[in-house]
């Protein structure tokens, strides 16, 4: 069974820019300082909760330069519920706040052509079809823990990916196990899913819906705490076993990062 929303991962230009805003103006916790794991000279930043729980979370492949289409096939925006009252986001990515007392992800929303597949494909996955206002058609979980809108516009172009898009949405679940259930299913159904990617914090599969967004069923563990306590969230550059070899090269091609004063006051 799917359990909601795990993160959403977008595009951004400036990593110090980025930086600021979901610190400063979002008030979510840098709860992860990495790099993308394929490409390892550029940051992967996370953001969350104090606690970096999945659900929470909002991340970041910076250092794109070439601007974003948008178009069908696509991730086009993100909702988050927090309590903080925010400007525009960086990149111009489509952020919209939903105001609450509690930080996480809200929903997201899809473009697409032809609606239809694009349902069917979520009706597999779990989701039910909640209705629709105008060309914008809702589907959700049982018991609400995760929605995806999707905007149905026939004459959209095809989306292209760049600085301010939405590169994926995860999704959660409990375990390997379940993940590994979730990976057949979706190859009985012919979808073409990656192999498990070990993301260091969870392990991930990934895949397209028909209209071409990406997709990912993430694990909930083992969690963001397993090279860092609470306190130190972020507060330092962590490799994956496999990239420590090389870290000094890595660090080099980084580009420098001014903290949040929380993480940059610990040692």
């Amino acid at each position: 069974m799917l359990l909601g929303l795990h993160h959403v991962t977008g595009l951004a230009g400036s990593v110090q820019a980025s930086l600021d805003y979901y610190t400063q103006a979002l008030k979510l916790r840098l709860v992860k300082r990495t790099v993308n794991f394929d490409d390892p000279g550029t940051h992967h930043l996370y953001f969350g909760d104090d606690q970096a729980l999945p659900g929470t979370l909002l991340t970041f492949f910076s250092g794109y330069q070439r601007r974003r289409k948008r178009g069908s096939g696509q991730v086009v925006s993100v909702s988050y519920t927090t309590p903080a009252e925010a400007a525009a986001a960086p990149d111009d990515l489509n952020l919209q706040i939903v105001s609450g007392e509690a930080r996480g992800l809200h929903s997201v929303t899809l473009c697409e052509n032809d609606l239809k597949p694009t349902a069917r494909f979520l009706a597999m996955l779990g989701f039910e079809s909640m209705g629709s206002e105008g060309n914008r058609h809702r589907f959700e979980l049982p018991a609400g823990s995760a929605r995806i809108d999707v905007l149905h516009e026939p004459q959209a172009v095809r989306g292209r990916a760049g600085v301010g898009a939405i590169h994926h949405v995860a999704l959660r679940v409990a375990d390997e196990a379940e993940q590994l259930e979730w990976r057949n299913r979706l190859i009985a159904a012919g979808v073409h899913v990656s192999p498990v990617k070990d993301r260091l914090y969870f392990h991930s599969i990934y895949f397209r819906e028909p209209g071409g967004a990406l997709f990912e069923i993430a694990t909930d563990g083992p969690g963001f705490l397993i090279d860092e306590p609470a306190d130190a969230l972020g507060s330092s550059l962590r490799l994956p076993p496999w990239l420590e070899s090389t870290r000094e090269s890595i660090e080099a091609r980084l580009s420098p990062l001014e903290l949040p004063q929380y993480a940059a006051n610990v040692t």
